[in-house]
Parts: structure tokens; C-alpha cells; sequence
């Protein structure tokens, strides 16, 4: 069939007097096409009417169609069953220019990004292997938008506080900040709203407002805003993920920024040169970096355990012993925990994984060997020694046998107020009594002692033959 072109010629050139052969030698087709052609009138291509082999089951195929939940092998399977003579192609084609089962493809969106005008942050779950475990990581990504310039670094969890000190090390690796920063309508950055109405929580914009960007949110479902740092999460999975273990999270990430040296010194077909080349421009337009960028840190206020530490996400640090009983601040870092009496630094630990229930200890905040527990820890014991001796006046000695075995702990002590406490004074003299005759600190054979001299006139269940048992009714 002649194009619409080629029939807009035959018509200029019959206008221009030539004949049928003339124009038929010129363009190469035969005379009975110029006659065709002119005999139409139009110089626009007819469209071909067929009857499609399909028309007669319409109604058929859009049953069964519906039935198998959009399965055409199987509505080809039906069709041939019940005697339709229908290809699979044919039925597919059919389908499709009728639109059952089909949508039309949206076209799709292009950005075009100015220099240091936007940089594009999100993160995604993936599993990795560290330190010989099979662990869930979330990797966290920005991408600038001009030069595709990307740095990516994995947290055991996501918080603000990882967000703050993964956007910071990402922005002193740029050594800058593009005007605005593009989000998902994340929790972590957002206090409510999406889209163009989020308010980012105050925290986050005053950290914004520290390096000079905004915080914008794509609108909800649309990812295609943030299509560039979505992308890098399929390259980091399939790429740098695969195939690798790590001895521990600060290596991952060491590897992690390494692997992104790399990857913006690659050329790239799509931008005709290396996100490195590109960066040299975009850097020129980048927002400067504050003259002193502080260490991102939470602030933790904890009591120092009886033992000398706090504790902090299930982990225990150690502080010097004079401290027990004094409430400090604590300062969580990424990698680092500090801990501040006033102003002064009196304590500082490797941080632990959050919920890792690993215990820090300094030798030089543990007492000299043989010289005791401190003085509150001493005013502990005493307080916790009157108790028990106000319930029970004839507990003194055993108290002091206690003590005198190295079983006068305050969590001992404790255990043995909660007993003179909660039974009949009568029982537990008694079986205090025969403790201190045999000498025995158990303090779990003591309260069962407790128990067996009470069991027989305290947790008295009622007789049948009472009239006054409801049971009896």
C-alpha cells in the first residue's frame, strides 16, 4: 500500500500535466497504482476493513476473560474447547486492538535538572550477610540530579537520627547541597502532609536549614519524580550486594563508599560521560558546606546502675564507680558513645549494636581491687538493710550472715524485703530463724521454707460440707 506521501506526489504531479506513465517511471510503482490513487481522489491512505476472526465470540471472550481473572492461555483453552477455530496470536491481537485486558502505555515523564538544582533521597530493604549473619539492612541513597553523582551507605534500622547522619556524610562526600532535596512522603522526614503540602518535622528542617535546602515530597505513588535514586537501589542490589559479605557494619559501608568511587568514575552511555565529569560543573553551583559541621548525636539521660553503668538501646556502658546513683548524659553517635557529667567527658565507648545487650567496660572505672563498693553504693545497702529489720527485728543476724557470705548484694536484699514483705511475719521469722541455724543464704530455699509453713493455714480452701460454700448451693 502507497504511503501518504507518495500519493500526495501523484497528485502534485498530474496537477503539473504530467501522465500516467510519466508519473508511474518517476516514482518507481506500476500505472494501475496511479490509477488507483487518482481514481480515489484523496491523498490520504484508506483504512483497511476486515472482518476479524474473533468478531463473532466477543461477547464470549470478554465472559470468559472475566471467569480466569484475565488469563488469555486459558480463554484460549476454553475457545478451542467449545470448537472456536482461533489461534492464540489471533486472540491476543484481537484483545488488544479492542482494548480487553489492554491499557494504552502512558507516555513517559522527562526532568530536566539544572546544576545543583535538586538531589533525589530515599532508602530500601535489602539482605546481606555481616559478620556471618543473615541480616535485613536499610540502604539509604542520594543522588544529585544534574551529574547523577550518587553515594549510598546501610544502617541496621532508618530513624531520623541515621537519616541526619547519613544525609551529613553524604553532603561532606559532595562537599555541598543542591538547592532542594526530593523525598518519598517518609515519617521520618515528614510531620504531615504529601506532596506539595508536607511539613517536614522541625528537626529535620532545622537540619535542613543548617546545610540551606528544602525538603520536597514527590506526590503519593508518584515514583517516577525520584526515578534517578530509585533506580541506583536495583544496580546496588544486583551489583554491590551480590555475591559479598562483610566482617562487620563499618566495613559494609567502608566498601560501600569505595564501590561509589567507582561507579561515578564509569562512563555512562545514556549521559555521554562519567557522573564524575558532570560533577565538575555541578559542583560550581553546589550550596557550601557550614564552616563547622558538628557530629550528628542523640541525647540520653540515664541513672548509673548500682554495677557502675547505663544503658543505653539494651547495651551497657561503664563509667567510674564514684558515679553510681548520679544521673549523666549520654551522647549516641554512629559510632561512638559519650557519656558527660556537666561538662566535663567522664566516659567514652565504642558504640553497640542497638539491641546487641553487649557490655562496655573501662578497667579504670572499676574500684581497686579489695576496696569495696563505693559510698552510695554502701548507703544502698544499709537502707535496704533497715527495711527488712523494720518488718522483721529478729532478721538482723541473718542479714549479717548474708552480707558476711558475699550474698548481701542489693539485689539480694531486695529479694529478701519482697518476702518479709509480702508473707505473715509470723512464717518468715521462723524460717529465718532455721536459716541462720544451718547457716544458709539460698534465698530461693528460703521463701519455698516460707511457703511450706504457710500453706497449710493460709491458702485454706473452702470444705464441701460448709454450709456457707456457694459451692454447696
Amino acid at each position: 500500500m502507497l504511503d501518504q506521501t507518495t500519493r500526495t506526489t501523484i497528485f502534485r504531479l498530474r496537477e503539473e500535466g504530467h501522465g500516467t506513465r510519466a508519473i508511474a517511471e518517476a516514482l518507481g510503482i506500476s500505472r494501475g497504482s496511479v490509477k488507483r490513487v487518482l481514481r480515489e481522489g484523496t491523498a490520504e491512505v484508506p483504512r483497511l476493513v476486515r472482518a476479524e476472526r474473533a468478531e463473532p465470540h466477543r461477547a464470549q471472550i470478554v465472559e470468559l476473560y472475566t471467569e480466569t481473572k484475565g488469563n488469555l492461555v486459558r480463554v484460549h483453552e476454553e475457545l478451542v474447547a467449545s470448537g472456536v477455530d482461533l489461534s492464540y496470536p489471533a486472540l491476543t491481537a484481537f484483545c488488544r486492538r479492542n482494548g480487553i485486558g489492554f491499557d494504552p502505555p502512558a507516555p513517559a515523564g522527562h526532568y530536566d535538572f539544572l546544576p545543583g538544582s535538586e538531589m533525589q533521597h530515599d532508602t530500601s530493604p535489602h539482605e546481606t550477610t555481616v559478620a556471618g549473619k543473615r541480616v535485613s539492612v536499610q540502604t539509604a541513597g542520594l543522588v544529585l540530579g544534574y551529574s547523577r553523582m550518587r553515594f549510598h551507605q546501610h544502617y541496621p534500622r532508618f530513624t531520623r537520627f541515621e537519616c541526619k547522619v547519613f544525609l551529613t556524610e553524604a553532603l561532606l562526600y559532595f562537599g555541598g547541597a543542591c538547592e532542594r532535596c526530593t523525598i518519598d512522603n517518609t515519617h521520618v522526614v515528614v510531620l504531615v502532609g504529601t506532596g506539595r503540602d508536607m511539613v517536614a518535622a522541625p528537626e529535620m528542617a532545622a537540619f535542613a536549614e543548617r546545610f540551606r535546602f528544602e525538603f520536597r515530597a514527590h506526590a503519593v505513588g508518584d515514583a517516577n519524580r525520584s526515578a534517578h535514586v530509585e533506580r541506583s537501589f536495583s544496580h546496588i542490589e544486583g551489583n554491590f550486594l551480590a555475591g559479598r559479605t562483610f566482617e562487620s557494619w563499618d566495613g559494609l559501608n567502608a566498601e560501600a563508599r569505595a564501590w561509589c568511587d567507582r561507579e561515578n568514575a564509569r562512563a555512562r552511555r545514556h549521559l555521554h560521560a562519567s557522573p564524575r565529569e558532570l560533577f565538575a560543573t555541578e559542583r560550581l553551583h553546589l550550596r557550601p558546606l557550614p564552616v563547622h559541621v558538628p557530629e550528628v548525636y542523640r541525647i540520653h539521660l540515664r541513672v548509673v546502675d548500682t554495677e557502675g553503668y547505663v544503658n543505653v538501646w539494651r547495651n551497657r556502658y561503664s563509667v567510674p564507680w564514684q558515679m553510681i546513683g548520679r544521673t549523666v548524659e549520654v551522647r549516641e553517635t554512629l559510632r561512638v558513645v559519650e557519656i558527660f557529667e556537666g561538662p566535663r567527658l567522664i566516659a567514652r565507648h565504642r558504640r553497640g549494636i542497638d539491641g546487641g545487650d553487649e557490655r562496655m567496660t573501662e578497667p579504670s572505672h572499676r574500684p581497686p581491687r579489695g576496696q569495696g563498693p563505693g559510698p552510695f553504693a554502701q548507703r544502698v545497702l544499709d537502707l535496704e538493710q533497715r527495711r527488712v529489720i523494720e518488718r522483721v527485728p529478729d532478721a538482723e543476724a541473718y542479714v549479717g550472715l548474708l552480707r558476711r557470705r558475699g550474698r548481701g548484694s542489693p539485689r539480694d536484699l531486695r529479694w529478701l524485703v519482697r518476702i518479709v514483705s509480702e508473707y505473715p511475719i509470723d512464717a518468715v521469722g521462723s524460717a529465718l530463724a532455721e536459716a541462720l541455724r544451718y547457716g544458709m543464704t539460698d534465698l530461693e530455699r528460703l521463701e519455698r521454707m516460707v511457703l511450706r509453713r504457710i500453706g497449710s493455714n493460709f491458702f485454706v480452701l473452702p470444705r464441701h460440707d460448709d454450709p456457707d460454700d456457694p459451692e454447696n448451693d
